[in-house]
């Protein structure tokens, strides 16, 4: 198996840990405040890693560290968020549409043009959205669900700006920005909701602090060994895990319409990288455009 598969599938695994970790802890713990230990945690460890590596703070590029931060921040709310209410399998699935957000907006907002070939799957992945969410069941479609899709687009605009800010930031830098604004905001939220964690809660937020960096490296290192649309496409086999810790831990048994649409949106979403990765008409359009 090549390298850079194996650590996308490893990471994989990694970070579906980390979800069912978070859906343990988000039992007895607020969400703000998992995500304000997660954030923590993570800061602590990238400043050491930062200066074990030697990276200095920018001076330049600030706003756009701090836009990439509230991105950041504001997806891992509404992902923890939507976690503790909803199905784990569910709430992966709708985490994983931001692939599909990503060349949406940047379209949008970079004038990039999409492959006349893939312009097909956008409605397709709506319509596996809808049927993961079903709106005619309103157990299914909530504010949960909504929340869910918001974390997607939260991490789509993180992905574009994490592209720009990747040319002249190290990376330790940017992860930097996103968890100590994650931390803020999320501390912000929590002050009047605030739970002491006790015995094995602190087992559960510890761990989740540190497999998510553990993951990321994971993550990281893939990228280095393969192809991103390949490495994107292999990730989705974390909806496996997640679903796999849903039905042992919780008895989250998938409806038909979950794993229709599942099957739908990750095949679609599969296919945009590809077609968008390929394709040389995915490039920025000219400012008449």
């Amino acid at each position: 198996m090549n390298k850079g598969v194996a650590l996308a599938i490893f990471s994989a695994l990694i970070f579906s840990i980390m979800n069912a970790l978070i859906k343990a802890a988000s039992l007895t713990i607020p969400s703000a405040e998992i995500v304000f230990f997660r954030s923590a945690i993570g800061t602590i460890l990238i400043l050491g890693l930062m200066w074990q590596a030697k990276v200095a703070f920018s001076t330049v590029g600030v706003p756009l560290l701090v836009l990439r931060g509230l991105l950041g921040a504001f997806y891992l709310l509404a992902f923890v968020y939507t976690i503790t209410h909803i199905p784990l399998a569910d709430a992966a699935i709708l985490a994983y549409l931001s692939p599909f957000f990503v060349i949406v907006l940047s379209s949008l907002v970079l004038g990039e043009r999409l492959p006349d070939k893939a312009r097909w799957l956008l409605p397709l992945v709506m319509f596996g959205v809808a049927l993961v969410i079903n709106p005619f069941d309103y157990t299914s479609f909530n504010v949960f669900a909504l929340a869910g899709i918001a974390s997607a687009l939260f991490a789509a605009g993180a992905s574009i700006t994490i592209r720009h800010l990747s040319k002249r930031h190290h990376t330790y830098e940017i992860v930097f920005y996103f968890l100590m604004t994650a931390m803020l905001v999320s501390a912000y939220l929590m002050k009047d909701d605030f739970v002491v964690p006790q015995g094995i809660e602190w087992v559960y937020l510890v761990a989740i602090g540190v497999v998510s960096l553990i993951g990321q490296i994971f993550l990281t290192k893939a990228f280095t060994h393969e192809n991103a649309a390949v490495v994107a496409g292999t990730r989705y086999i974390g909806l496996v895990f997640n679903v796999l810790w849903g039905v042992l831990f919780w008895q989250e048994i998938p409806s038909w319409m979950t794993i229709l649409g599942g099957g739908i949106i990750v095949v679609a979403c599969i296919a945009l990288s590809w077609k968008t990765s390929s394709s040389p008409a995915a490039q920025p359009q000219s400012a008449k455009s």
